[in-house]
């Protein structure tokens, strides 16, 4: 079989791995192998940071006025609109996510861009009061320098966007290590930043497993930020590696979402939310909401419904427009989610629907919408970040019991809330513990507004205004302004 090559991107040169290294790219949708992606050396991943090192040091682009850097990032959406079918198809093959995503997703890149070219000039610090008589004092920010950023496989175009944007904007490079699952559509991506003619080395993206890139990436002496988004496990490996260079981190991991359902709710629109919650990218979502916590008065109506919603998605081909619902990214997640399933029916869940791999497809990562009943929370599906279609579905009887069960986890990156009392509604929300909340919908998205997590889920945010400062540093500066010459410092007044 053909297989497409990919070439990294470093120093605004496209090239292979320096040992000719390669690692083959899998079609999760029948697992055949379809593309071919450089595998980075120790020395390759020195030579990206040295570039960005070197844009950040020698070139233009932080001493750039701020304006003409929102210019650039203006021009990085105009070369994406064109293009979101192309860089959808390549993610969907690539990932198993379905094209009507990936497309949409490839298109909200361009809107990220421009919304974060329009802060490039907004940057600022302040100044404080202060007497006449007191120097005059004001704060400035300014570019932190060399940015080191690590996405995962899933939705990867706009996830590197959320990290390269704002970087871009406040005057940073950066180094954007792919994900080893799904590496092709990023690579593809930096057509963009050279069709853009952003200077060299501003942005690299390199390709690589964890050890020897990703380590050495986290670890270099010139890296002075990191942002990563993925595992837990992985994050504690991330996190040790930054005692080397003392470069700021921030971590955007995983999640167990509740999705809280008062028996006032509208029972359609909170099926349609838990569905787009769980079902939606096959559950492949830091913000999946994984664990529905429903009120005794509508328990039995809204399973019967989500049951029936489950048992009529679409599963089939990511690329076909009428499919909902595709295959997993990789083998080992299928296998880990059958794994930790049976695990937790052995301890007393209730399968209600799905739990195994649908009977049409032998080939493929396919796994059916899964529903199970938990009495407790002890039970492995409701305790574990699966990364899959399943839904563990818990009981309560009162608000304080809702409040109790959603906070009862490891996890806080999301979570959803479904009621007609809008001011319960709110108070729920100030109570659980939770980067970021939905009332009555689930999913719903923009560059306006930050997201991240609280506990194991992480810490920093992404998105929204207040982002941008986290790629600068904060500079005071003190003016003497009275006229008089500095005092003998000896001589006390």
């Amino acid at each position: 079989m053909t297989h497409q090559k990919f070439q990294m991107f470093i120093d605004g040169n496209w090239r292979d791995a320096g040992d000719g290294g390669r690692f083959t790219s899998l079609n999760p949708a029948n697992e055949e192998d379809w593309a071919e992606v450089p595998e980075a050396t120790v020395q390759d991943v020195n030579d990206a940071v040295e570039a960005a090192h070197r844009a950040f040091t020698e070139g233009p682009w932080p001493r750039m006025k701020p304006a003409e850097r929102g210019r650039y990032l203006r021009r990085i959406a105009e070369c994406v609109r064109p293009l979101t079918e192309e860089l959808g198809r390549l993610e969907t093959i690539d990932t198993g996510k379905l094209l009507r995503e990936t497309r949409w997703q490839a298109g909200n890149v361009a809107n990220v861009y421009d919304f974060y070219s329009g802060l490039a000039d907004k940057i600022h610090g302040y100044v404080p009061v202060s007497s006449p008589d007191d120097p005059f004092m004001f704060t400035m920010r300014e570019p932190v320098g060399v940015v080191a950023g690590i996405v995962p496989w899933n939705s990867q175009l706009q996830l590197a966007a959320y990290k390269i944007a704002p970087a871009l904007a406040a005057g940073n490079s950066i180094v954007i290590k792919a994900s080893e699952h799904a590496s092709c559509a990023l690579l593809e991506f930096a057509k963009v930043f050279a069709e853009a003619d952003l200077p060299p080395g501003v942005v690299n993206i390199v390709t690589g497993g964890g050890v020897p890139c990703g380590q050495t990436l986290t670890s270099h002496p010139l890296v002075n930020r990191i942002t990563f988004t993925g595992g837990v496990d992985t994050a504690r490996k991330v996190i040790p590696n930054t005692a080397s260079n003392i470069a700021r981190l921030s971590l955007e991991l995983g999640g167990k979402s509740p999705v809280v359902v008062f028996d006032d709710t509208d029972l359609e629109s909170a099926t349609n939310g838990i569905v787009a919650g769980i079902f939606a990218a096959s559950g492949q979502s830091c913000a999946a909401g994984s664990r529905l916590i429903v009120q005794d008065g509508v328990h039995d109506a809204l399973i019967e419904r989500l049951i029936e919603k489950a048992e009529s998605i679409k599963i089939g081909d990511p690329l076909a427009e009428e499919t909902q619902m595709g295959p997993l990214a990789t083998q080992g997640q299928r296998d880990r989610i059958e794994t930790l399933l049976e695990q937790s029916i052995a301890q007393g869940a209730e399968l209600l629907t799905g739990g195994k791999r649908p009977a049409a497809f032998n080939k493929g990562y396919y796994f059916e919408p899964t529903i199970v009943r938990c009495e407790h929370q002890k039970l492995p599906v409701v305790e574990t970040e699966l990364f899959g279609p399943v839904l563990s579905v818990l009981r309560f009887k009162d608000e304080a019991e809702a409040i109790a069960l959603a906070n009862d986890s490891d996890f806080a990156f999301a979570g959803g809330i479904f009621s007609r009392d809008i001011a319960r509604a709110l108070r729920v929300a100030r109570r659980i513990r939770s980067g970021r909340l939905w009332i009555n919908t689930y999913r719903v998205t923009s560059a306006q507004v930050p997201f991240g997590g609280f506990k194991r889920s992480g810490y920093g945010r992404e998105a929204g205004i207040d982002s941008i400062n986290d790629y600068t540093e904060l500079k005071s500066v003190f003016v003497e302004t009275s006229g008089e010459p500095v005092a003998d410092p000896f001589v006390m007044r």
